[in-house]
C-alpha cells in the first residue's frame, strides 16, 4: 500500500501522507517510502520545491501508538532506536535538501506530526489546523528536533509552555507566536500551498539552498563566522546561471527565466 502519495508538475514534488484511518501517524512502512520519495528529490535537478501534506482530516498525528503498545510483562522498548533510525535523518534530510520545502498542514499536527511541519521551510496552515506536542502526555520528550526548533521559533518561555502541557496551539495562535509562516481558509489551503510551491519552483533555486544553508548554520555561529560564510555563499551564488539571467532580465526590463543552476 502506498502511505505515501507523489505527484511532480510544474517543478514541485508533491507528498500527501497517506494513512487517513490512522489520521497519518507514522509506522515504519511510511517512514521507508518517505525516504524513498526524499532520495528522488535530492537527485531530480527538475524537482525545485518540496511540498508535504496530508490526505483526509489530519496532516500528521505522530506515531502510531498502535506499533509501540508495551506489552506489561516484556521489556521496556527502544524508542530511541527509532528516532536514531527514522526521525533524525528525516529532519536531516529536510534541511539538507538544497530547495524550499512546504509543509502545508491540513488539520491536526500531534507529536511527530507536528515537529514534522516545524522542520520543514515554510509551514502554512489551514484555519482549522492545531498543533499538539504530545509528548508530554505519554511522559516522553519532543523529538523529530521538536526541543531545536520550538525554542528558536516561539520562544524558551512558549516552548516550555508548549512541551510541558501538551495542550492545544491553534493554527492562528502558532502564527502569532511566529511558529508558522501563513493561515490560510481551509477551502483554499491546497491551492494556496500550490501556487507558493510553483513560484518558488521558478525561481532561482540554487540562490535559495544556499540562503537556506546559511540560516540554518546562523542558529549555531559567531557574527564573525557567520559574515564569512555569507561572503563565501556570494561568492558561489554571483557564480550562478542564476544570478547570470537575473541581471540580464533585469537590465534588459524582461521577465527572467531561471534553470536553478
Amino acid at each position: 500500500m502506498s502511505f505515501i502519495l507523489s505527484d511532480i508538475q510544474n517543478g514541485v514534488m508533491t507528498l500527501m501522507l497517506n494513512r487517513p484511518d490512522r489520521l497519518n501517524s507514522f509506522n515504519d512502512e511510511m517512514h521507508r517510502q518517505l525516504a524513498e520519495c526524499l532520495t528522488q528529490a535530492e537527485r531530480d535537478e527538475t524537482i525545485r520545491c518540496l511540498l508535504i501534506t496530508g490526505v483526509g482530516r489530519a496532516f500528521c498525528a505522530g506515531q502510531d501508538l498502535n506499533d509501540r503498545n508495551v506489552d506489561p510483562d516484556a521489556g521496556p522498548p527502544d524508542l530511541g532506536a527509532s528516532v536514531e533510525n527514522f526521525y533524525n535523518p528525516l529532519i536531516k534530510r529536510l534541511a539538507k535538501l538544497p530547495k524550499p520545502v512546504i509543509a502545508a498542514v491540513n488539520g491536526v499536527a500531534a507529536g511527530a506530526g507536528a515537529t514534522l511541519a516545524l522542520g520543514c521551510d515554510m509551514v502554512i496552515a489551514a484555519r482549522s489546523a492545531s498543533f499538539i506536542m504530545s509528548f508530554s502526555k505519554l511522559g516522553l520528550v519532543p523529538d523529530c528536533g521538536g526541543t531545536w526548533f520550538l525554542p528558536r521559533l516561539a520562544g524558551r518561555a512558549r516552548a516550555m509552555g508548549l512541551a510541558l502541557l501538551g495542550d492545544r496551539n491553534s493554527a492562528e495562535q502558532a502564527h502569532q507566536w511566529g511558529m508558522i509562516w501563513q493561515v490560510i481558509e481551509d477551502e483554499t489551503l491546497n491551492d494556496s500551498a500550490r501556487q507558493l510551491a510553483t513560484h518558488f519552483a521558478s525561481q532561482p533555486t540554487f540562490g535559495l539552498g544556499l540562503v537556506k544553508k546559511a540560516l540554518y548554520a546562523s542558529e549555531t555561529s559567531t557574527l564573525d563566522a557567520q559574515l564569512d560564510r555569507e561572503r563565501d555563499f556570494q561568492r558561489l551564488a554571483g557564480r550562478s546561471d542564476d544570478y547570470r539571467e537575473g541581471v540580464a532580465a533585469f537590465l534588459a526590463k524582461r521577465p527572467p527565466v531561471f534553470k536553478g543552476k
